[in-house]
């Protein structure tokens, strides 16, 4: 007679499609859970002796089982606003959107300031840039702040300049600018760090308010399968919402249903870095690595290209901070053992981030650092084997390439450069490691959408393909949205794949995404999202 195997499982979820991220096709499976881990994976039969009187059995016969996604870069504060304000990206004139947002703020009595986002000119019938006088007509006493498609510039109106004391005489910032008029006035459109005059005020969010978006935005990610993501620093701008401590509290209390990884700024004061990081290092909530900036984006001309933009050509787009106090920076946190990850999204900027990495290993030695490189929009060719090379993780957003109207993107970088844009399958292809993930709130939180992006590079005409060589594959994308960022959060060990001794972080689709037309991925939907052993989300209900 056998023994009584002594342990029994919570749960075992029984499929015949298992995608554990070990292999590129899904098996038939199942996968006993003991408290938060993974206790065993085989056949139905082998698990018979896990099964005990509470273990409960969950059956999705041929609906996909997949290690949770792990959304590589978002801004979780700024997207838990973005839930709860105007979405102006459907917008097709300067007209409409502020008919948008004359209907929002009439239902919004209380709110003192109106927060818009997604506007994106490229998608009006005149493709020019708006103006406060629009706004003004609409919205005369209360301040507006509307932020553009990529987040890096916004338009506001003459209340918002009022209210912040921005007037003609107000001087740029380093990286930034008010845009102003032939006589000196400010026409209400802001770039870059020009926005921090207004984020200030715009963002300040009494607790109540962020409790409460906070709870949307967790429920919004459970729904959508993601169980760990990574909160980047995004700006001076959006300085004012970093608040770990309100994560450290939904923690405390129980209601944090995803890993949240955090990535304080990388700038001199790497004192301040040291202490986030010892203060947050459990395994819920933690300090994994720096972010910083080194340009902006390619429709404000912020984007740093090697040459001068098509349609601008006396400009090439500037750097967020001069050359050499980036590699200062990149070999002093290197040095200290940090993780580093920049925001490159110009051809220029993707190569002087690399040649940062580069300079601080000859500096600093070879180590296991995992930077990595946010966007990378734009690439010169003779720079996609540097990746592997120096063992940078490559993080792409391919759902920035269906949002961009295509039209007004490449009429800024030309064809030529334009044929490099969103090299996923080439970098993908010299051996380098590459992260997908959604940029919330610049683009939805949804993996379908990057994921669908990822393997058909559908663009905004929902009909054509960008650079459809570069396509990859549907298993190399769900690994870019589970297995590379785990590794990237030097977390390879607990996460991104199912396999036992690792943590329960599972989620279960509608359907098998091996099996149905690649068109289909947007409409899979998730059945059920388990964080830490605990199911957060199960057919349309929270728990």
């Amino acid at each position: 007679m056998s023994m009584q195997h002594q342990q029994k499982a919570n749960a075992i979820l029984i499929s015949n499609a298992v995608f554990t991220g070990l292999t590129d096709l899904p098996v038939a499976a199942s996968i006993a859970i003991c408290g938060n881990m993974i206790a065993a994976i085989g056949s139905e039969e082998d698990l018979q002796p896990w099964i005990g009187p509470e273990t409960k059995i969950y059956r999705f016969d041929d609906q996909l089982i997949m290690p949770g996604f792990h959304d590589f870069h978002l801004h979780i504060i700024m997207g838990s606003i973005f839930l709860d304000s105007i979405y102006l990206h459907d917008a097709r004139s300067e007209e409409e959107a502020a008919e948008m947002v004359k209907e929002y703020a009439e239902s919004r009595p209380e709110e003192q300031w109106i927060i818009g986002f997604s506007w994106d000119a490229g998608y009006w019938q005149n493709k020019q840039l708006p103006h406060r006088s629009s706004l003004d007509k609409v919205l005369p006493d209360r301040p507006a702040i509307l932020f553009q498609n990529d987040g890096h510039y916004a338009w506001v109106n003459s209340k918002a300049l009022e209210v912040c004391n921005v007037t003609k005489d107000t001087e740029n910032p380093q990286f930034g600018s008010i845009e102003k008029d032939e006589n000196g006035e400010p026409t209400g459109i802001i770039y870059e760090h020009a926005m921090a005059l207004f984020t200030n005020k715009a963002y300040h969010l009494s607790k109540g308010k962020k409790m409460k978006t906070l709870t949307n935005f967790f429920h919004h990610a459970a729904s959508l399968g993601i169980t760990a993501m990574n909160d980047l620093y995004a700006t001076e701008a959006y300085e004012i919402l970093e608040d770990y401590e309100i994560f450290k509290e939904f923690e405390d209390n129980g209601g944090l249903t995803t890993r949240i990884h955090l990535l304080p700024v990388l700038n001199s004061d790497l004192d301040r870095a040291k202490r986030l990081k010892e203060t947050y290092q459990s395994s819920m909530l933690r300090v994994v690595a720096l972010k910083q900036f080194v340009d902006g984006v390619v429709t404000g001309y912020t984007a740093h290209m090697l040459e001068p933009y098509s349609n601008r050509p006396d400009t090439c787009g500037d750097t967020a901070f001069p050359p050499d106090v980036i590699k200062k920076w990149v070999a002093d946190a290197d040095k200290e053992g940090f993780s580093i990850r920049f925001h490159a999204l110009g051809d220029g900027a993707v190569r002087l981030a690399l040649d940062a990495f580069e300079e601080a290993q000859k500096v600093n030695g070879i180590r296991d650092s995992r930077h990595s490189i946010e966007h990378i929009e734009v690439i010169h060719p003779s720079d996609i084997h540097r990746f592997h090379e120096l063992g940078v993780i490559a993080s792409i957003q391919p759902d920035h390439m269906y949002a961009a109207d295509r039209e007004t993107y490449i009429s800024c970088i030309g064809e030529d450069r334009g044929k490099y844009a969103w090299a996923t399958k080439s970098i993908l292809d010299t051996g380098a490691k590459v992260a997908i993930s959604s940029d919330f709130p610049i683009v939805g939180l949804n993996p379908m959408a990057e994921i669908h992006r990822a393997v058909t590079r559908i663009d905004n005409s929902n009909v054509q393909q960008w650079n459809p060589e570069q396509s990859i594959s549907l298993a190399d994308a769900l690994k870019g949205y589970t297995v590379t960022p785990a590794y990237g959060t030097f977390r390879e060990n607990e996460l991104g794949t199912l396999e036992v001794g690792k943590l329960a972080d599972i989620v279960v689709l509608d359907r098998n995404l091996f099996a149905v037309p690649s068109e289909e991925i947007l409409d899979t939907i998730v059945k059920l999202t388990m964080v830490d052993g605990k199911i957060v989300f199960q057919d349309g209900e929270f728990s």
